[in-house]
């Protein structure tokens, strides 16, 4: 299964409670279709007591069982606490974006999203002729011989 097609049959459950165990989350899920792996996130902070951080992922094996399982279990009780269940979102590159350590217009997806050459803009402009220098004259222009700053003395 490609990485795309595992994240359309993987659904979020957030709202869990500390005793929860990813057998609890099998059993819960199973009714829904083959599953194919329970994720349950330990929790990473030196000082946590808490033996996961409140969410897990469950991975079916079809996306539609994935659907059903959102559909059902979306808003219920579990573990006396109410589980937030959604599709699953792929997880962000740390190479892409703007939590990246690299500027975004040296990124790949940028470049290619926002790059435009000037027969693009002369393209969408819908003129064939190259602009004239639309700028406005340079203000500096004729103080060059000028040595000395302040009115010109009479």
């Amino acid at each position: 299964m490609t990485d795309s097609a595992r994240w359309k049959a993987t659904v979020y459950v957030g709202g869990l409670a500390s005793l929860v165990t990813t057998a609890n989350i099998h059993d819960a899920f199973i009714p829904f279709g083959e599953i194919a792996d329970v994720s349950l996130p330990k929790n990473d902070a030196p000082n946590a007591t808490d033996p996961h951080r409140g969410f897990a992922y469950v991975e079916f094996e079809d996306p539609e069982d994935a659907k059903e399982a959102i559909d059902n279990m979306d808003q219920s009780e579990f573990f006396g606490r109410i589980l937030k269940v959604s599709a699953a979102k792929p997880p962000k590159s740390a190479e892409e974006g703007l939590g990246s350590k690299t500027a975004v217009w040296k990124q790949e997806g940028w470049l290619a999203q926002n790059a435009v050459g000037e027969e693009d803009r002369l393209a969408a402009s819908g003129t064939d002729q190259v602009p004239q220098d639309d700028r406005p004259d340079d203000p500096m222009q004729g103080l060059e011989g000028l040595d000395v700053a302040g009115p010109k003395p009479a």
